[in-house]
């Protein structure tokens, strides 16, 4: 059995969403202060659409990665889960978020590809078998908390539910209330969690790591990305043994790079905010790969990195 009768069924998967007009970048728009809330709206709408709840299912985590936008969904009812898979499954899924994003965003038509993953599981390729599908995503249990970024989000959106309630007979086109807070790029961000740290008796401010980082350790950590992973792995959960193994095994024949990125994606989907330079540094200098620190800190002229 899934679950005993003392335990709660929890389980978790991850929605891949792309769209297939080159003039829609879904990732751009949740990456845009303005248009975020709207693309949050959206996913939360159909989600409930979904499930026939506005709790049936919790977005723990929206994460970048172009042209994907990745959800990190988590399930606290096998039956909302049933419910999900059945609307994901028929279609209904599909329907609902995109007509949510046209009204949201304001668009003619925005024109989806999903794709559903529990793990290295890829459920679209087992929707006929429900139980299976359940049974991928209760093995796959949460590795992070909710996002700081998504509760914000969701009481903004409670906000805006309230502030269209008390304004029914006036047209509310802004899908932002005005008490929404500016919110700042999921990537990027230029603040230190931690200060500064120091590598070879130099100080460098200490930062969330960017695509550029994410793209250059992919590209020159070659074989050694699994013992990062290791060392990384001592303060996140989600880069424990059997995950990184999975990893090897799924994006074998995709090769180094690409198995290397996707170690570093869980990184940063788990710990958000905190997925910062100086641990992957302090990491990479467990392993003896300083190089490949030196280049990430900008100490190596650009014509090597080419």
């Amino acid at each position: 059995k899934m679950a005993g009768s003392s335990s709660p069924w929890i389980g978790s998967a991850y929605l891949f969403l792309q769209s297939t007009c080159k003039t829609i970048a879904l990732p751009a728009l949740y990456e845009s202060s303005q248009k975020k809330p709207c693309v949050f709206k959206a996913l939360k709408l159909a989600l409930a659409d979904s499930t026939g709840s506005m709790n049936g299912v919790d977005m723990l985590k929206v994460h970048c990665s172009h042209p994907h936008l990745i959800v990190q969904l988590k399930f606290c009812k096998r039956e909302s889960c049933r419910r999900f898979l059945q609307s994901y499954r028929e279609g209904a899924l599909h329907k609902s978020l995109q007509s949510h994003l046209q009204l949201s965003l304001a668009m003619t038509t925005v024109p989806l590809e999903m794709e559903l993953k529990a793990g290295c599981e890829h459920l679209d390729d087992m929707l006929k078998d429900e139980d299976h599908c359940l049974e991928c995503i209760y093995r796959e249990k949460p590795d992070r908390l909710r996002d700081e970024e998504i509760t914000e989000l969701e009481e903004s959106l409670k906000s805006l539910t309230v502030h269209q309630s008390i304004n029914n007979n006036m047209a509310v086109k802004d899908c932002t209330p005005p008490s929404l807070p500016s919110l700042p790029p999921s990537q990027g961000s230029s603040l230190s969690p931690q200060g500064t740290f120091i590598f070879q008796g130099q100080e460098f401010v200490n930062r969330t790591l960017l695509p550029d980082d994410h793209q250059k350790f992919a590209k020159l950590v070659s074989k050694k990305w699994k013992q990062v992973g290791r060392s990384l792995q001592k303060s996140c959960r989600a880069l424990r043994d059997p995950v990184i193994d999975n990893l090897a095994l799924e994006y074998d024949r995709e090769g180094l790079y690409e198995q290397a990125y996707q170690m570093l994606l869980r990184f940063i989907q788990s710990e958000g905010k905190k997925a910062t330079i100086a641990r992957l540094i302090s990491a990479l200098e467990e392993n003896g790969l300083v190089s490949l620190a030196e280049e990430l800190l900008g100490l190596h002229s650009t014509e090597d990195c080419s």
